[in-house]
């Protein structure tokens, strides 16, 4: 099992662990419903190290990047990040990523899902027909995901970059808790604001900077969190898990991320695939659905329609700490999508009540 290099210090502070995408990771330190609680609330630290990197250069690089991901990553310019997915060939999702231009037109970031680094390594390497440089920065690089409305405040006094200012989606590099080089990015997985800090591990600055961060942060209210919480942050979002959510069979349309998929650009892998899908017409879409019967919704769980007759599934759901109530996200044939749609949820063979909600959930 891998480990990154935040491990030692998940065991001292009694951290639950498991293993997550062939890592040693922690899931929670004070329980699911405190942590989720302190991310809303306050802020909290994610160990998201696991995740995958590569960094491509070069004059052909935005041309690979614009040949095998589905949203329009010439718009990208020195400093922005761009949510975006590779498809298939038959319109499927390989993975979804953020691309970061790091040099406009040289030199850009992909930031993978853990579980996917090798799989979406080959796929780019099948595809680098150019000779463009790639680096798989994944093992050496550390990636800590600092969450929540007060994150900024409490971070701001460690940086010389002014992320009380940094808007949506961009990132700046510069020095951290005294560590240089490092990437500071507005982004997340949470819905709570905050950043995602990017930097290599040299002469122990993994260390260095959690003890930098937990020094300032603590006094505060600052808190390290699991991947427990993590997941019903996002949950509550409407954000898509790889794997659960998405896959090489789900169409970025299905999924409602027709908007990360620009059919307008230039030619790419699964476009057509997927612009015969759309005109077409997608036959299922991923929506939000809420109890309205005692029950929680768990991955793999039928969706029925009044009849009984099985409309759809569950990908992910879960009860939700910040709403009380519990809440799922799942595909379901397109005549049962509106929202306030009935519908039920096959629960251990008995049928519960549910409706399909709007996303975010509220």
């Amino acid at each position: 099992m891998k480990r990154t290099p935040f491990e030692k210090k998940h065991l001292a502070l009694g951290a639950k662990m498991a293993e997550f995408a062939g890592y040693n990771m922690p899931i929670s330190y004070s329980g699911i419903n405190d942590e989720h609680h302190t991310v809303r609330n306050i802020a909290g630290v994610f160990d998201v190290s696991h995740m995958g990197e590569f960094v491509l250069s070069g004059e052909k690089a935005l041309a690979l990047i614009q040949k095998i991901t589905s949203n329009d990553a010439s718009k990208l310019t020195e400093g922005k990040a761009q949510y975006s997915c590779f498809p298939n060939e038959d319109g499927g999702i390989i993975d979804d990523i953020i691309i970061y231009c790091l040099q406009e037109n040289k030199k850009y970031m992909i930031v993978v899902n853990a579980s996917n680094i090798d799989k979406d390594w080959n796929w780019i390497a099948k595809h680098n027909t150019d000779n463009v440089e790639i680096e798989n920065a994944s093992d050496s690089t550390c990636l800590l995901a600092i969450q929540g409305p007060e994150a900024t405040k409490i971070l701001q006094s460690l940086t010389d970059v002014d992320i009380l200012n940094l808007k949506y989606y961009t990132f700046a590099k510069g020095t951290f808790a005294g560590v240089d080089n490092v990437i500071i990015s507005a982004t997340g997985y949470t819905g709570s604001g905050g950043v995602e800090i990017y930097f290599e591990n040299k002469n122990d600055d993994a260390n260095k900077i959690w003890d930098r961060i937990f020094e300032e942060g603590a006094p505060k209210g600052l808190k390290p969190i699991g991947l427990a919480a993590r997941d019903t942050l996002r949950l509550e979002m409407g954000y898509c898990l790889y794997g659960n959510d998405i896959d090489d069979t789900t169409s970025p349309l299905e999924a409602g991320l027709g908007w990360i998929t620009k059919l307008t650009k230039p030619p790419f892998c699964g476009k057509e695939a997927i612009e015969k899908k759309k005109a077409e017409g997608i036959t299922r879409k991923l929506v939000g659905i809420e109890m309205t019967e005692k029950g929680i919704p768990r991955h793999g769980y039928e969706i029925a329609d009044k009849d009984g007759a099985k409309i759809g599934h569950i990908t992910s759901g879960t009860q939700s700490p910040s709403l009380q109530k519990a809440i799922a996200i799942g595909y379901v044939d397109m005549a049962h999508a509106k929202i306030d749609t009935s519908v039920f949820i096959k629960i251990r063979d008995k049928m519960v009540a549910a409706k399909i909600v709007k996303m975010p959930f509220e």
